[in-house]
């Protein structure tokens, strides 16, 4: 950490001489970054507890390609990826195991009911076609139900107008391509979109252990997003995404049974979509909506398995106000989830939900916002959930905000069947997971609004915690986080900006008192970015902690990015990005390796 803290004071000093020399050229104060689809109703960042938004702007700037790149960076999520090119990728929120985070795509869930936890792997998702990413950390279920206990990550694919174009290559015999065209009015909107990744890789399990064998990934996405006016009052939209990727892993083969080259591989593939009907009527604005999302998982191994899984949603809800002060929403669910798993069984499993949430400027500087929710599961009884949150603007730009809310968790249906379970029956009746948590959080902007920033103190219970014990599932572990959050920007002269994120996470089992596996204590990153008349780019510094894994403890380490584009053209830019700035040689897991210094050039267009 003292290398990361070191390197964050570096790059403070390089962009002080900008911000001296140029103090005039910034002028306007920019505009406050609003969470639209994860909260359900529009809501400031700054002012909603545990809210963050990465834009476009951002993604492009970062050289972002998957989802992994750039989640890391922000504070109180761990990426955990199992092998750097198509190794299962999955992020914990504030402690909680991968299967607490809920991910939408458009709006639509695409968790992995056939997983064990019922998590998302992020290792193919393309950031290629996505506008922004909406993070809200803390409990949600009482806007999302189950798998929301750590948070949710909202993805928003983009409307293309026009041409977008974009190629790449660089080590490993990586290649990159994506193409995407579109029209864009006011009446209605139609965008299709391709994008290609492959790569020869290196070892999953790290070469320095004796592994030179390369494993490759290959990924191919499509997509289709469109809308129609109706008429004043209604209008039609929807989208459809598919993909499908293919990656080399590494196993671990007898008689040792320690992570090794093999000849391994997995092979994937999603659809996801939905179609939406919104609606001017009786003084609220309606949503029907239908979505859905099914994948299939394939292991070749000396242990071959297939796993298959979809879920369908069909969802109300209905947009209102009450005067100036006061905005709601309100609607119903029906989740439908099928999967069938390694033995052959398979499962379905449903929950039907009521919700609504409203938010109420109480006075000019006070905002309250609640929501309450009730799921009533198919197997696992009913369960009601909600979740107040405030914020109060105090002098000088201090926003004090805090919020408390509670979660829930239903089995997975890996959990429901007993997947992978050895011990004699009965097995256990299992209970859904609980969660509590509250915040309390302290931002700051500038007058000029060149400088921002926010610190967050927090602690997360969650009980009744699903383990696999002795050969079958079991509700016993409870778990309790407390963290820090802190994060700031800078907004310096000459294009030059600053941001700094730091995340401390103490993530314990409530049982033994001992950490939680791969959650590391410490955690953090620094971008400075710059943009100039045609050139611009930014460097990236990540650092972290030491972490516990099973097996042993994986190291701490800090490595950086460096992404550059020159604008040849208005339509035209040359891109280059290096990744691992300094050799640094880290695991993000332990046992599995990351790729050394990397290179990669590229070209894009945009008509």
């Amino acid at each position: 950490m003292k290398r990361m803290l070191f390197a964050t004071s570096a790059l403070a000093a390089l962009a002080a001489p900008a911000w001296a020399e140029d103090v005039e050229v910034l002028t306007a104060d920019p505009l406050p970054e609003i969470v639209v689809t994860a909260t359900r109703l529009p809501a400031i960042a700054a002012r909603t507890p545990g809210a963050r938004v990465i834009d476009g702007a951002t993604i492009e700037r970062r050289g972002a390609v998957f989802a992994a790149d750039i989640l890391a960076d922000v504070p109180g999520l761990s990426v955990v990826r199992s092998g750097a090119f198509g190794g299962v990728a999955q992020v914990r929120i504030r402690g909680a195991n991968p299967g607490k985070t809920l991910v939408l795509v458009d709006g639509v869930p695409v968790n992995d009911p056939a997983e064990i936890n019922g998590a998302y792997d992020f290792s193919g998702l393309e950031l290629g076609d996505v506008e922004r990413i909406e993070v809200l950390s803390g409990p949600q279920s009482s806007l999302w139900g189950s798998d929301a206990i750590g948070g949710v990550i909202s993805f928003t694919t983009r409307e293309v107008d026009g041409v977008r174009a974009e190629a790449e290559a660089g080590s490993f015999d990586t290649l990159r391509g994506r193409l995407a065209a579109g029209v864009d009015n006011e009446t209605y909107a139609i965008g299709a979109w391709v994008s290609r990744f492959s790569t020869d890789g290196i070892s999953a399990a790290d070469e320095a252990d004796g592994n030179p064998e390369a494993d490759g990934f290959d990924s191919t996405t499509l997509g289709v997003k469109g809308r129609y006016a109706l008429s004043p009052a209604a209008r039609i939209d929807g989208s459809v995404r598919w993909s499908r990727s293919e990656a080399d892993i590494d196993g671990f083969p007898a008689p040792q049974f320690r992570l090794a080259d093999t000849a391994d591989s997995t092979e994937s593939e999603q659809w996801s979509g939905f179609g939406r009907l919104t609606l001017q009527a009786l003084g609220l604005t309606h949503q029907i909506s239908l979505s859905t999302s099914d994948i299939q998982r394939d292991t070749i191994s000396s242990f071959p398995s297939t796993f298959e899984a979809d879920r369908q949603v069909w969802r109300w809800q209905a947009d209102g106000a009450a005067g100036e002060r006061l905005t709601y929403a309100f609607g119903a669910e029906r989740e439908d989830t099928e999967g069938s798993l390694s033995s052959g069984l398979s499962e379905e499993l449903g929950t039907t939900s009521i919700f609504g949430t409203a938010s109420l400027q109480a006075t000019e500087r006070l905002s309250v916002t609640g929501a309450l929710r009730w799921d009533d599961t198919d197997d696992f009884g009913s369960e009601t959930t909600g979740r107040v949150s405030a914020a109060l603007d105090l002098d000088g730009g201090f926003i004090l905000s805090g919020a408390w809310g509670t979660g829930f968790k239903a089995p997975s249906i890996s959990q429901a069947v007993c997947d992978f379970c050895f011990a004699a029956r009965p097995f256990p009746v299992l209970r859904p997971e609980s969660a509590d948590s509250m915040e309390v959080a302290l931002g700051w902007t500038a007058a000029d609004g060149r400088f921002d920033g926010r610190i967050t103190v927090y602690r997360l219970n969650v009980e009744d915690q699903i383990s696999y014990v002795s050969g079958r599932y079991i509700n016993i572990a409870e778990t309790r986080t407390d963290g820090i959050e802190a994060e700031a920007t800078a907004r310096l002269a000459s294009g030059f900006d600053l941001t700094l994120a730091y995340a401390w996470t103490d993530a314990r089992d409530e049982t033994t008192d001992a950490r939680l596996l791969r959650v590391a204590e410490h955690a953090g990153s620094a971008t400075l970015a710059w943009t100039g008349e045609r050139l611009s780019g930014a460097l990236t510094i990540r650092a972290e902690g030491d972490q516990g894994d099973s097996g042993g403890v994986r190291d701490s380490f800090v490595t950086a990015i460096l992404n550059g584009a020159y604008q040849l053209t208005d339509a035209v830019a040359l891109t280059a990005r290096i990744e691992n700035l300094a050799d640094e040689r880290y695991q993000q897991v332990l046992g599995y390796g990351e790729p050394g210094r990397s290179a990669y050039v590229g070209v894009r267009l945009r008509y």
